[in-house]
């Protein structure tokens, strides 16, 4: 994450990620389903994008394919907005098997790698795949929460990153 050089911008963007993140920690559930809602807008879009670039394919086959990528980009993020609450259970689910195989490939990575920071990268490995196993472990019941509760402490994360975050250096001039 960047950081901005100004103190007071650091902030008041590390308050307002503060705010939110208590919001989503408060109700889990309406930012869970806010931000499915955000995330089939945002396939709307993609898929419509997908569709208007159909003439700059060159052959047959590349439009064919950006046309069925851009239908079920459409569909899809339709169907996320439709029935964000049921869509909320599927895409946590999804976010519990994506954050188990990242954890896998984490523990990979620490395993192979030989680095100062292999300590952290085996527990982040292990932290990951602990949380995935718990969504995967507790799904469904846990759908209507943990996405607005992931959420919320990855903002507040962000946050304290942010605080703590050393400010850019000015550039310095050459002498001579």
């Amino acid at each position: 994450m960047s950081v901005p050089a100004s103190p007071t911008v650091r902030w008041v963007t590390a308050g307002l990620l503060l705010v939110a993140a208590v919001l989503c920690l408060a109700l889990p559930f309406v930012s869970a389903t806010l931000l499915t809602i955000a995330l089939g807008g945002v396939a709307v879009a993609a898929g419509a994008s997908q569709l208007l670039r159909l003439t700059s394919a060159d052959d047959t086959r590349s439009k064919v394919f950006r046309a069925i990528s851009g239908v079920l980009y459409v569909v899809g993020g339709i169907g996320l907005v439709a029935f964000p609450v049921a869509s909320t259970v599927s895409l946590t689910l999804f976010i519990g098997v994506l954050l188990a195989v990242e954890g896998v490939m984490e523990l990979a990575g620490a395993a192979a790698g030989t680095g100062p920071a292999r300590g952290l990268v085996l527990l982040d490995g292990i932290v990951t795949v602990v949380l995935g196993g718990m969504l995967i472990a507790e799904w469904p019941s846990d759908s209507i929460w943990a996405i607005g509760t992931l959420f919320g402490f990855g903002l507040a994360f962000s946050a304290f990153n942010l605080i703590t975050a050393a400010p850019p250096q000015a550039p310095v001039a050459p002498q001579g």
